[in-house]
């Protein structure tokens, strides 16, 4: 996890529904991406998460804005997603709208980010 007085640096600009949405979505995705580094580009207002140096190592982000926290999926096009989740119109990502902390128990999420995972795995090995 990134240091957290970087974090809370960092996210002290945004309103408190979405820090709130924020941090949690931070708890989500340690759960769920297990040993990945975290890390945060305050210039594009985003927090990684990965398991390799550069962009190629990461798995998803976590974008903020004023009006609330997109889950960005690295490849998202590649992934099946029947609940449709995921939106955007860029040829190689896709990004989930985090409106609140109760989007986060979707399971649906839960499975897009398992895939994600399996993906980033699949592409890397083959690239070895």
């Amino acid at each position: 996890m990134a240091n957290s007085r970087q974090l809370e640096r960092f996210m002290s600009g945004y309103p408190d529904s979405v820090r709130e949405t924020a941090w949690a979505a931070r708890q989500f995705l340690a759960e769920r991406l297990p040993q990945a580094q975290e890390s945060i580009d305050e210039a594009a207002r985003l927090i990684g998460f990965r398991y390799g140096p550069g962009y190629k190592g990461v798995v998803c982000t976590l974008i903020m804005s004023q009006a609330g926290v997109k889950l960005g999926i690295v490849r998202g096009v590649e992934l099946a997603d029947p609940k449709h989740l995921m939106t955007g119109a860029g040829k190689v990502h896709r990004h989930v709208q985090l409106r609140s902390v109760a989007d986060l128990k979707r399971p649906e999420l839960s499975q897009l980010l398992k895939e994600a995972l399996a993906a980033w795995r699949k592409r890397n090995v083959a690239d070895s």
